[in-house]
């Protein structure tokens, strides 16, 4: 088996709807820029409040990608 190297960046997704829809959004983003994505971690939750009601849930999570090195 050949190594590997992971980078990790956190990303934080926004839905009107969910947390689960926020961390999705986060993922799904990132994905039409990285390659190699292979985990994301939710590591905070929480919501935006406007007059005593929920307006945003807002999902931190980190992701890895796996690194790849140009080429000389």
């Amino acid at each position: 088996m050949s190594e590997s190297v992971y980078k990790i960046i956190e990303l934080v997704g926004t839905s009107t709807e969910s947390w689960e829809k926020a961390a999705a959004a986060a993922v799904e983003t990132a994905a039409k820029s990285l390659r190699d994505l292979r985990i994301a971690e939710v590591v905070a939750m929480d919501m935006q409040i406007e007059d005593g009601r929920v307006i945003a849930y807002r999902t931190k999570v980190k992701v890895s990608f796996k690194y790849h090195q140009e080429e000389d």
